[in-house]
């Protein structure tokens, strides 16, 4: 079976992200994937061309004022079954451009493709939703969408899209764009965090239980994901085959200021703080992103250096001393193991970064490395003046 949106199978995806089993058939809102990330840019024409060169993706359709959209701009860029839609306002009464004097660089909708837009829709309404747009069709000469869209955290949204009649690029009002193929870096989105306001995690874990039959896959609370200075809780829900997965955090009480705190700060109010991205060659896509000028969270030589690290993960695809060289983190679990590594925040504001994943039978999100991973955070948040 091959992914609908570009050549990456079933089995590659069950490699990347690991998905698992699942009847389609009881679910009361059927997810097949996430369809894209749209973003809110402060100028959309450089953002698509960072992106293409940073993280070696390719620009596969456009809309603007050439194509008949005289407020805005919008580039689709793909890499392997991951899409990157960038949107920006042309005019200076554009709403984006409303929405990024509030928020900055950052994620808008968290779009999800579904097989029945309309069953979707009825069943959030049913479970207390707000619809943003009711079910209604696009067409062109390629055929037509149907699309919806309900409201999640902040001023986040999840667009519901049926694209079974469609051939086109992307939708209707959208003209193909080809840039040539470069070495693709990453194959597919693994997960979307999202940071919400504190006591606000669990309303909205079961806002994803109810309105979107979405079931808990992790819980990280506690010394879990404490350092000495911040604090933070973790509840990861998935879809139904884990194609979809949405770990959800908020700031826990602590000496100092958390990282969620520091993106609620500047955010201004929920949304999405990361996006992991899967890849299959870890080293290879930190190597080429290094190049081109993406800056990495520092690991200390202690991390690589401690015997019980060697004694936990046992045998690994890459050498301990390759992972030291690149600064990449390690961990396993009951079910394999897994390699990490996070970006700096990619904007002016320090919101928006982004996670590269290597899955090797690990079902997880590197648990053993929370510790090391957050130090490294605070370290930069104290070099801002935010710790």
């Amino acid at each position: 079976m091959t992914n609908a949106l570009d050549d990456v199978d079933y089995d590659q995806l069950r490699q990347l992200v690991g998905l698992v089993e699942h009847d389609e058939t009881a679910d009361p809102f059927p997810v097949k994937s996430l369809d894209a990330v749209v973003f809110i840019a402060g100028n959309a024409t450089q953002t698509a061309w960072y992106y293409q060169h940073a993280f070696g993706m390719r620009l596969v359709a456009y809309a603007g004022p050439e194509t008949g959209q005289p407020d805005h701009k919008a580039f689709v860029l793909k890499s392997g079954s991951a899409r990157f839609v960038i949107t920006g306002g042309v005019r200076p009464d554009s709403p984006l451009l409303d929405h990024h004097r509030r928020h900055g660089d950052g994620v808008v909708d968290l779009a999800l493709e579904v097989s029945d837009v309309d069953k979707c829709v009825a069943h959030a309404r049913a479970q207390g939703a707000t619809i943003l747009e009711e079910p209604h069709d696009v067409s062109d000469e390629h055929g037509t969408v149907r699309r919806a869209a309900i409201a999640t955290y902040g001023e986040t949204r999840h667009s519901l899209v049926d694209r079974s009649r469609y051939t086109g690029p992307y939708l209707p009002g959208f003209q193909a764009r080809e840039t040539p193929r470069r070495k693709r870096l990453f194959q597919a989105v693994d997960h979307c965090v999202g940071n919400v306001e504190l006591g606000r995690m669990d309303y909205w874990v079961d806002w994803y239980h109810r309105v979107m039959g979405f079931t808990n896959m992790a819980e990280f609370v506690g010394d879990d994901i404490a350092t000495e200075y911040s604090a933070l809780m973790s509840k990861v829900v998935a879809n139904g085959n884990h194609r979809v997965k949405f770990p959800l955090n908020e700031p826990a009480i602590a000496k100092k200021k958390s990282q969620i705190d520091e993106y609620l700060e500047f955010y201004g109010g929920a949304g999405c703080q990361h996006i992991a991205l899967a890849t299959n060659d870890i080293v290879g896509t930190v190597t080429a992103m290094r190049a081109a000028g993406v800056e990495f969270l520092d690991t200390p030589d202690s991390y690589y250096d401690d015997p019980e690290l060697r004694a936990r993960i046992g045998e690994v695809r890459v050498p301990i001393e390759t992972l030291k060289e690149h600064r990449i983190l390690v961990d396993r679990d009951e079910d394999g193991y897994l390699l990490q590594i996070f970006t700096k925040p990619v904007g002016d504001r320090p919101t928006v970064f982004y996670e590269l994943i290597e899955r090797h039978g690990s079902l997880g999100f590197g648990k053993g490395n929370f510790k090391a991973l957050f130090e490294a955070i605070e370290r930069e948040q104290e070099r801002r003046g935010n710790l």
